[in-house]
């Protein structure tokens, strides 16, 4: 993953955002939009797009573009490197790959002793018991 060549094949879109800034909402675009489309991206090879779309399947659209929103800050510049930083954590995590879990053997000495065990625990009961005349 080439993350400079990702970032430039994104799309940024600045609209006006809602909440806190008074006027200032009315009449500065701070929300930033993200879209990647996934399908063009030259990005990533086949391999990672079949992963990213398996992964993020529920965030992606029909046309397999992905969309992010910001509108954290009264900034568009830091929504912009809020977004950026939010997307690129994103694919990571959608390209991680899990290592295969190989399942341990017992060892036969661990076996030995459990059965030794078992066998010293039922001598101390039989010693127990009433005598059988």
């Amino acid at each position: 993953m080439e993350i400079d060549k990702i970032i430039s094949e994104l799309s940024f879109k600045a609209v006006r955002s809602s909440g806190a800034g008074g006027q200032n909402v009315n009449r500065v675009s701070s929300k930033v939009v993200l879209s990647f489309d996934l399908k063009n991206s030259q990005a990533l090879t086949h391999e990672e797009k079949l992963l990213v779309e398996t992964k993020l399947s529920s965030r992606l659209t029909t046309d397999a573009v992905l969309i992010l929103n910001c509108d954290e800050d009264r900034s568009q510049f830091r929504n912009k490197e809020i977004v950026i930083k939010r997307f690129l954590e994103l694919i990571k995590n959608a390209l991680f790959v899990p290592k295969e879990r190989k399942p341990t053997r017992i060892p036969k000495s661990v076996i030995r002793k459990r059965i030794k065990d078992k066998k010293n625990v039922s001598e101390v009961k039989k010693t127990r018991r009433k005598p059988d005349f």
